[in-house]
């Protein structure tokens, strides 16, 4: 009875205050030097995708050509439950090691590019970089659960996603720059920095990782089924992953009514879009920056349909003419939309043992990111020949319509299945 109420009392004084653990984060050694890692890696990256647009384009003229760069980095994220597969095969911290110092190799040999017959090359590497970047994504949440105690993961990935946020900030305009003042092979040797940048803070991450099991003798696709099913299977993972799958695939279908929305809406230039991009921003970066606390006062799930939620009705306020409401929508939008990631993400590395993470990792990556480029083309051809307020509201009836499902399907509070086990297994002991 007094051990009970002495837990009663501190849940209590927790509750009762929001606790901002973002400066505990920061002083974490290993946090740290993972959020140095990702920064560099993600600036370059992002860096290089825009400059290798301009090369393209500058070189052959071509718009599709230059669209096609994107393309290339999205690509590997459908074979993302294979290629998770091979992070759970060797310890993590290794692998990322390995695979930044071979990216940093592979991003150098653009600078042979030197007229339109050499683009394919600039091809190739991105193909290769999307690969890795998948990797990387698979292996890097699994050294967070070995690296990062559980408590500090909510504040963690809303850190990382700040941090990625605030990279595509700044990392277009120095890309474009250097571009412009030094040509394309100065921001591919920029990128093989960042990356070799980003291999050394992996180097000295402090973790002590198992060794991986004995190689089995089953087939790699069962292996990688393995995960996934596991995923699917799992109360608390799949409505959170879909969730996210969903915010993002929305977001993608009501980003390409921007610049009608612009035009036939406000009236205004497509320039204005650079108002717009940075008041979303902001939004992304207050909600990185409050996401660990926010979760510490309700579930996960409850956090992710409140996001959602936000997300949507952001997306309703850019329908209307007034350009107030759509600056506020824009906030909204950027404050809401990270909810449902940060959210997935958190709840897989909690809830997944260690040996699958690599591949569930993958796995809801893909669900989360793969269908966004579906929803662009499916949002061009709406734009083309519809009111861009069709799409606009289309996208934020969706979003109200899937929080309030996600909301009223909850399941009773009870304990998930532990880390490490199998809910099936959960279910029998």
């Amino acid at each position: 009875m007094l051990g009970g109420r002495v837990r009663d009392q501190a849940h209590t004084r927790r509750g009762t205050r929001m606790t901002w653990r973002t400066l505990t984060v920061l002083n974490d050694r290993n946090a740290g030097l993972y959020l140095g890692g990702v920064i560099v890696s993600g600036f370059g990256d992002t860096a290089m995708s825009l400059a290798a647009g301009i090369w393209v384009k500058t070189l052959t003229g071509s718009d599709g050509l230059a669209a096609l760069v994107g393309f290339c980095l999205w690509l590997p994220t459908f074979a993302g439950p294979l290629i998770g597969t091979a992070a759970d095969r060797v310890r993590r911290r290794p692998l990322l090691v390995a695979t930044n110092l071979v990216l940093a190799a592979v991003v150098t040999a653009p600078v042979a590019v030197r007229s339109a017959a050499d683009v394919w090359l600039l091809f190739a590497v991105l193909t290769l970089v999307g690969t890795g970047m998948v990797l990387t994504d698979a292996a890097q949440s699994a050294l967070i659960a070995a690296a990062v105690p559980q408590e500090l993961r909510g504040d963690f990935n809303g850190l990382v996603y700040t941090a990625m946020e605030s990279t595509k900030l700044l990392a277009p305009l120095a890309g474009a720059w250097l571009f412009t003042a030094y040509g394309g092979p100065a921001v591919a040797v920029l990128d093989a920095v960042s990356f070799v940048l980003a291999a050394l803070a992996f180097r000295f991450i402090r973790v002590r990782e198992e060794l991986p099991a004995a190689r089995e003798e089953r087939a790699w696709t069962a292996r990688t089924a393995e995960g996934t099913r596991y995923l699917w299977q799992h109360p608390v993972l799949r409505p959170l992953v879909l969730t996210g799958g969903t915010a993002m695939t929305l977001s993608s279908l009501s980003s390409t009514a921007t610049f009608a929305m612009l035009d036939a809406g406000l009236h205004q230039s497509p320039a204005y879009a650079g108002v717009l991009t940075p008041v979303q921003g902001l939004g992304s970066v207050v909600s990185g920056l409050t996401a660990g606390a926010l979760m510490r006062r309700t579930s996960e799930r409850t956090f992710s349909a409140i996001g959602l939620a936000l997300f949507a009705l952001g997306v309703l306020a850019r329908a209307t003419p007034w350009l107030p409401l759509v600056l506020g929508g824009s906030l909204a939008i950027g404050l809401g939309l990270p909810c449902a990631l940060i959210a997935a993400m958190t709840a897989v590395q909690r809830e997944t043992p260690g040996e699958l993470l690599g591949r569930v990792t993958a796995t809801a990556n893909t669900l989360m990111f793969a269908p966004t480029g579906l929803a662009l083309l499916a949002g061009s051809a709406m734009v083309a020949g519809l009111d861009y307020r069709v799409q606009l509201l289309t996208a934020g009836a969706l979003g109200l319509a899937w929080a309030a499902a996600l909301t009223l399907t909850g399941r009773p509070a009870g304990p998930s299945p532990r880390p490490g086990r199998r809910p099936s297994e959960s279910a029998r002991s």
